[in-house]
């Protein structure tokens, strides 16, 4: 198989191959590995075959990258770098898109490879296309050069090329090309930003991550909302907090949240400021973040509170995140009744609202309930009780009523927030004390989906692994639960037949 695919290697070389030796090539090639090939792969094939895409054919065009594609797999990073060089320029150049992807796909392998990514800061010409791909129409080119342009600012003299050069000239040329293709740029940027802080200072000193700033503080709502997704990014590593803490931006968020109230515009970039507030919350600690802007705290309830869907899903996931560690646990006790409140709304949105803003719910009441085993203190336990019983006047039926429901996104839903309190004593005993709750836990003919029998198992896992379960459901019930642990999350249960004389 390997002869014959270097045969029709050969006639593809010559410049004249016929459309029907291509598809021949592209058929053979499919039969035989990449690395069988490489003794036999010269320079001069791939020279053809790339020569062979500068027609205006399709059909040769889409034949050639196919072949394209399988060949270069053999060759290593390092020799496509060298030998290729031209051929990527021109591919980067082509106007069939799918030459493109071929060639940002080998490039993307070129900059993975520690050898070959100094090879590509020696060629400003092919860096300079790749930064022209960002303003590619064909969003997959332009997502393939901000990742192997986003890998090439992870060294220091990727940083220089980047950054301490004509090339920066290049990045502010492509980014006047639209909006859009201006968000992909700052996009890049908060990418290699992230890496260290040293690559933020490079990103800060070119002026663009500034800029990134300076428009999600402007005047334009549609842009913040934009922009504010990218600094929530910056935020989430300790050198890209400090740095936005330094220049005052967590201050100027804080006052826009502040200033929204008389903004009739403020529903289209509320959402993501109180979202990075979220987010920082987390990443930092939620009590500071919370004592020093009370507005996002203030905000999120309102948010709750209110009648807009919209509004009511990012409080939601907002109060999840923010309750998903003890502290910020803690912070939400501290508003006593207003937060048990709310909690009422929460579970009544979980029964009633649609659909995504019930799973949305679901997820926030999971990450709300659970307790590390480590940090299930008295005071803590007694927490997570009185807010699962602020959450409905019976939550354990409201829950299985979900989890009995023909949706299995809501089904699982639900089973999460059991596996999310099935730890707690009080939780188990509750369990307990529901007829027929522990049936249901273990009778497998419920669960219709892999989804819904993995999330059953979780559930089960979390019951069997509990310090407690074994005292207070007693040793029938725990026997149980450890033979469905043992035996799986899709074990089915061998039916026996017996064959009856004369029966059809």
């Amino acid at each position: 198989m390997a002869e014959a695919a270097a045969e029709l290697l050969e006639r593809a070389a010559r410049r004249d191959a016929a459309l029907e030796e291509l598809r021949a090539l592209r058929l053979a090639l499919q039969a035989v590995s990449p690395a069988a090939l490489r003794s036999r792969l010269g320079e001069h094939h791939l020279g053809a075959l790339f020569g062979l895409l500068g027609v205006n054919d399709r059909e040769q065009v889409s034949a050639c990258v196919s072949i394209l594609e399988r060949l270069l797999q053999a060759l290593d990073p390092l020799y496509v770098i060298q030998n290729l060089r031209q051929e990527l320029q021109k591919g980067l150049l082509h106007p069939d898109d799918s030459v493109k992807i071929l060639t940002m796909s080998q490039v993307g392998r070129i900059v993975e490879d520690p050898a070959a990514v100094t090879e590509i800061l020696h060629s400003p010409e092919l860096l300079r296309q790749i930064i022209n791909c960002i303003g590619g129409e064909k969003i997959a080119v332009a997502k393939e050069a901000i990742k192997s342009l986003s890998r090439i600012g992870q060294s220091q003299e990727g940083l220089e090329a980047l950054f301490g050069s004509s090339l920066l000239s290049d990045l502010r040329n492509v980014m006047a090309t639209s909006d859009v293709v201006r968000y992909r740029v700052y996009e890049l940027v908060v990418e290699i930003s992230s890496v260290s802080a040293e690559s933020l200072n490079y990103c800060a000193d070119s002026g663009l991550i500034p800029e990134l700033i300076g428009e999600l503080t402007g005047e334009d709502v549609l842009v913040r909302a934009t922009c504010i997704e990218m600094v929530t990014s910056l935020a989430h590593t300790p050198h890209g907090r400090q740095y936005l803490a330094q220049q005052g931006v967590i201050d100027k968020i804080s006052n826009i949240i502040l200033g929204a109230e008389s903004d009739p515009f403020s529903s289209f970039y509320l959402p993501g400021f109180v979202k990075f507030f979220g987010n920082l919350a987390v990443v930092d600690s939620p009590q500071q973040i919370c004592e020093r802007y009370p507005v996002f705290m203030e905000k999120v309830f309102e948010m709750a509170e209110s009648q807009d869907p919209t509004m009511v899903g990012v409080a939601v996931d907002t109060l999840g995140v923010l309750g998903s560690n003890v502290e910020g646990k803690q912070v939400l006790q501290k508003t006593r009744s207003r937060f048990q409140n709310l909690l009422r709304k929460i579970g009544n949105q979980a029964k009633n609202a649609p659909t995504e803003l019930r799973l949305r719910c679901l997820d926030a009441i999971s990450s709300l309930l659970y307790l590390p085993p480590e940090q299930q203190t008295e005071d803590l336990l007694r927490m997570t009780e009185s807010w699962f019983t602020s959450l409905s006047s019976q939550p354990l039926e409201l829950f299985r009523s979900i989890s009995t429901q023909p949706f299995p996104d809501l089904h699982c839903g639900a089973l999460r927030v059991f596996t999310a309190i099935a730890n707690q004593p009080w939780a188990q005993k509750l369990m307990l004390n529901s007829p027929g709750f522990v049936e249901y836990v273990v009778d497998r003919s419920v669960e219709p989906d892999k989804a819904s029998k993995d999330a059953k198992y979780e559930l089960v896992k979390a019951l069997v692994n509990s310090k407690t379960i074994a005292e207070i459901f007693g040793n029938q019930y725990y026997l149980r639960l450890r033979a469905y642990l043992h035996e799986g999350p899709y074990y089915v249960k061998a039916v026996s037949t017996t064959a009856v004389e004369g029966a059809e």
